[in-house]
């Protein structure tokens, strides 16, 4: 290793970046690539089609059949890039100074180049222990794809030693994230001439009273004593993202909505929060109706997905620690499909190339090539240790 990528994986990479996988288009493109080179490396593929969309999931494998082994997991789907001021082609992989340019070189196709290029390399030899990837699509609106992945991944019955999810890292090995539940409240009021307000219900009114109660519930996370320390912040937090409502300055309105999350901490339950919530808007329903049996809060919970919360003195950390080079343990702001993988019972750690807070989702991402190098690194001790095996087998026995 030369503190360059290898050659092959810049070369996937720039094929990746060339397929503008945004989660609002169709991946198959970029799945057709990934497959048809799996395939020439001798893994076995399999498809896990979307039931409604033109998109589809990937597994492969290669390596003898029972547990052990190591899985790789990456999404393909990338963010927009509309209303960003790119001074780069977006789709095109832009070289300088020590950076490759494009968008989803940080998250997180230049972990999937990577991957595929180990692929290839693993292909060339005979694995003692077996190499699972699985590349996932539509993570970027909520993790959508994994989900609807799980059932297919869980019938294969792959009981890997650890799963590594190529989030960007900087290459050191996250155990925990926050769970995150993204809810829409809706609130229904009456509607009339803005002259004779009094008469009626304002829904944005009563959307109003729902933020107050964000307020409160935000600021019982913060008086808590549940603490997290390695967050950046480190207490569950409630947010408010999105409100609209009413049709003009002199009408009523009758429906306001707002889009609102919990990013929790593993030891705050979502359910809680849920259950808090849903008293809180009784009672302002209860409240409101007094006036119009049509006023009302309801409060739809419109997504989740799982923390991940690993022991830092669990074998998967140490493993994935050594494979990357550093024992630098962290926990990330953002959210990732590694708690989908812990919840099917397999050891997961998040570890990639890249910087999600000063690179990842914005105008001109970038990854530098020694993080994706290092990548590269990670990804040739993972070979080593699946075919350490048989290398030792290879080898005199000693006197």
């Amino acid at each position: 290793m030369t503190g360059l990528p290898h050659d092959r994986t810049l070369e996937i990479l720039e094929r990746l970046i060339a397929f503008p996988t945004i989660s609002a288009e169709s991946n198959l493109a970029l799945i057709d690539y990934a497959e048809d080179l799996l395939r020439a490396a001798g893994f076995t593929t399999q498809r896990i089609a979307d039931p409604e969309l033109p998109k589809s999931g990937l597994v492969a494998r290669i390596g003898p059949d029972g547990a052990g082994g190591v899985m790789l997991s990456a999404h393909c789907d990338v963010v927009p890039v509309e209303g960003q001021n790119w001074t780069r082609p977006p789709f095109e992989l832009t070289r300088e100074d020590g950076r490759l340019f494009g968008r989803g070189t940080t998250d997180m196709k230049g972990y999937l180049a990577a991957m595929l290029s180990l692929a290839e390399r693993t292909g060339k030899t005979h694995p003692e222990q077996p190499l699972m990837l699985v590349i996932s699509y539509d993570e970027e609106v909520g993790c959508q794809g994994i989900r609807k992945m799980l059932p297919g991944i869980q019938a294969l019955g792959w009981r890997p030693d650890c799963c590594i999810v190529g989030e960007p890292t900087l290459m050191r090995p996250a155990i925990g994230h926050k769970g995150k539940a993204a809810f829409r409240a809706i609130t229904r009021g009456t509607t009339g001439h803005s002259a004779l307000a009094p008469r009626f219900v304002n829904a944005l009114h009563l959307a109003g009273d729902v933020l107050t109660t964000l307020q409160d519930l935000q600021e019982g996370y913060v008086a808590s004593n549940i603490r997290d320390a390695a967050y950046d912040i480190p207490y569950s937090t409630v947010h408010a993202g999105r409100m609209q409502g009413g049709t003009a300055l002199n009408i009523v309105p009758d429906r306001a909505e707002i889009e609102f999350e919990l990013r929790h901490l593993a030891a705050d339950s979502r359910e809680d929060f849920e259950t808090r919530l849903n008293a809180q808007a009784e009672a302002l329903s209860a409240r409101w109706r007094s006036e119009a049996p049509a006023a009302g809060v309801e409060v739809i919970c419109t997504n989740t997905y799982p923390g991940l919360d690993v022991a830092p003195d669990a074998p998967e950390v140490a493993r994935v620690a050594a494979l990357c080079g550093s024992d630098h343990v962290i926990k990330v702001a953002f959210g990732t499909e590694a708690g989908f993988f812990a919840g099917l019972g397999i050891p997961t750690v998040v570890c990639g190339p890249g910087d999600m807070e000063g690179q990842g989702h914005k105008a001109d991402e970038y990854v530098t090539t020694a993080q994706l190098a290092a990548c590269d690194i990670m990804m040739d001790r993972v070979l080593d240790d699946l075919t350490a095996t048989s290398t030792r087998a290879q080898e005199p026995a000693g006197l």
